[in-house]
C-alpha cells in the first residue's frame, strides 16, 4: 500500500509540474471582456511574457514586455514565483526517482531513500504552493480591475492559464502529500543496549554442585 501510494504520488506531482510548465507558456493568463462591448472584431490576451491582439481575420500582432522595470511589481513577483516552482518540481523529480523504492541507487538503505522521498514531497508542496500564489494573486489583480468602477482602462476576465495553474498546483500538492504520507521510519528490532546470544554445544553438560547443610556437616563428626 506504501509503495502504491508513493508512485501515485510521483506520478501526480509529475504531471502537475508538466502543467505548471503548460501554464507558464500559456498565452491566454487574461483575455479581453467584451460585456457591455458592441464592438468583438478585436480580442486582446496576455500572459507574463507578452500582450496580444487578434483581429476577426486571425491576424494577430503580440508585443514583448522587453523592460523588466516598466512591469508592474505583481507580474514580476508571478514570474519569480512560477520559475521557482519549476526549479523546486525538477530538483524534486531528481529525488522522488532515487528514492522510491522501485529503484535501486547501490547499497542505499530504505531508511536513506525514505528520507529523500520525504525531502521531495516537501519541496513539491512548496512549488504547489508557489504556483498557488502566483495564479491567485494575477487572478485577484484582474478582478479587481474588472469591478472597479473608476478603472479607465481594458477590462479582462480570467484565462485558460489561470485554471492550468490551479489544476497543478493541486495536482503537485496532493502528490508531494502522497510522498510524504508514504515515508515510514524504519523500527530498530532490538532494543538499544541488548544482546542476543543463543548457542548450545552438542555434547557438553554443566555440573552444578549442591550446597551442603549444616545437618549433613554434623553427622559427619559423630
Amino acid at each position: 500500500m506504501s509503495m502504491a501510494m508513493e508512485i501515485l504520488g510521483f506520478l501526480m506531482c509529475v504531471a502537475g509540474w508538466l502543467l505548471t510548465g503548460v501554464s507558464l507558456a500559456n498565452d491566454f493568463w487574461r483575455v479581453t471582456s467584451f460585456a457591455g462591448s458592441v464592438i468583438t472584431s478585436t480580442r486582446q490576451y496576455q500572459n507574463l511574457w507578452h500582450a496580444c491582439a487578434e483581429a476577426s481575420t486571425g491576424i494577430k500582432n503580440c508585443r514583448q514586455f522587453e523592460s523588466m522595470l516598466a512591469l508592474e511589481g505583481y507580474v514580476q513577483a508571478c514570474r519569480a514565483l512560477m520559475i521557482i516552482a519549476l526549479l523546486f518540481g525538477l530538483f524534486s523529480i531528481i529525488l522522488s526517482a532515487l528514492g522510491l523504492k522501485c529503484t535501486k541507487l547501490g547499497s542505499m538503505s530504505d531508511e536513506g531513500k525514505g528520507r529523500l522521498t520525504l525531502t521531495a514531497g516537501a519541496l513539491f508542496i512548496l512549488s504547489g504552493v508557489c504556483v498557488l500564489i502566483a495564479v491567485s494573486w494575477y487572478a485577484a489583480r484582474i478582478v479587481q480591475e474588472f469591478n472597479d468602477p473608476f478603472y479607465i482602462g481594458t477590462r479582462f476576465e480570467l484565462g485558460v492559464g489561470l485554471y492550468l495553474g490551479w489544476a497543478a498546483a493541486v495536482l503537485v500538492i496532493l502528490g508531494g502529500g502522497m510522498l510524504c504520507g508514504s515515508y515510514r521510519r524504519a523500527s530498530p528490532r532490538t532494543n538499544a543496549g541488548a544482546y542476543s546470544y543463543n548457542y548450545s554445544g552438542q555434547g557438553q553438560k554443566i555440573y552444578k554442585a549442591t550446597p551442603t547443610t549444616e545437618s549433613g556437616s554434623s553427622k559427619a563428626y559423630v
